[in-house]
């Protein structure tokens, strides 16, 4: 899977749970929400004054060495 900041954010957990951490570590303590799982990564990011293309970046070398 390649994450853009555009993936829904319940797309990038059902395809791996493990990413959950990068999504806590930036304060998204409601991954369970509906809500939440429906926003894209920038939306996310927006709210939360996070890069959107740090974390892309992160979650992207994690996947990309299982």
């Amino acid at each position: 899977m390649k994450v853009t900041k555009e993936t829904i954010i319940g797309d990038v957990l059902d395809y791996d749970i493990e990413t959950a951490q990068f999504f806590i570590e930036i304060g998204m303590h409601c991954l369970g929400c509906p809500a939440s799982r429906g926003e894209t990564i920038a939306e996310a990011c927006e709210v939360h004054g996070v890069d959107a293309d740090e974390l892309v970046e992160k979650i992207n070398a994690f996947l990309a060495k299982k």
